[in-house]
């Protein structure tokens, strides 16, 4: 409908009934409200034939709460993404990759969530992960990055990117805010970019646990 002028839109309405229904619709349905930052999101399709950074594609950016529902409501969960496949919402104009400048220097809180518990829980998390985002709900909204969901055989992941690892206060803050928004009862850790950049992530050892 990108592409429709206001009459193809509208269809044969005359000025009047187009005045009435305007009228009609309360001011606030009208109104968008935007978001303090603007996001992307990312979709990894893990296409053999291309290389990892190729796979990466950004689908669309969104700055108001509005539009974010709209998409969210439009596109599938991370339940239903085949296994291998990711999310990523970032804010706009950092890309999901350690190599980013807004990334090299961070790390990550990692939630793993068994096979089993992906119909029960993954969606959940990752939806109230999102929100925490876009919302500004953590108390150092400017060491968020963006947050990642991982589809996997075994193990599905959510992660949340935080800029600098050695801002020690404000990275085990974000991981109380995590761990609690989410009701997670169990430990979680947070890992360093550089880390698990040089080994496999089972084997990264955890910076913080909280």
């Amino acid at each position: 409908m990108a592409g429709n002028t206001a009459e193809e839109v509208e269809g044969s309405a005359g000025p009047e009934t187009k005045t009435t229904n305007n009228a009609e619709i309360p001011p606030e349905f009208l109104i968008k409200h935007p978001l303090q930052n603007a996001w992307s999101l990312w979709f990894y399709d893990n296409d053999r034939t291309k290389t990892w950074e190729e796979n990466q594609i950004e689908l669309t950016t969104f700055d108001t709460v509005e539009d974010f529902w709209r998409l969210f409501h439009h596109i599938k969960a991370p339940s239903e993404l085949r296994q291998g496949h990711d999310y990523a919402v970032f804010k706009k104009g950092i890309r999901p990759m350690w190599e980013d400048d807004a990334n090299k220097m961070g790390g990550r809180w990692l939630i793993s969530l068994e096979k089993s518990k992906r119909n029960s829980d993954l969606d959940r998390f990752w939806l109230d992960c999102v929100l925490l985002l876009i919302g500004e709900n953590f108390e150092h909204p400017e060491e968020i990055c963006g947050a990642v969901v991982n589809v996997r055989p075994k193990l599905d992941k959510i992660a949340v990117w935080t800029a600098d690892t050695s801002k020690q206060q404000a990275v085990l803050d974000i991981g109380r805010k995590l761990k609690d928004q989410l009701g997670i009862h169990g430990k979680i850790g947070f890992q360093v970019h550089r880390d698990t950049m040089v080994k496999h992530s089972s084997s990264t050892k955890n910076l913080y646990t909280v």
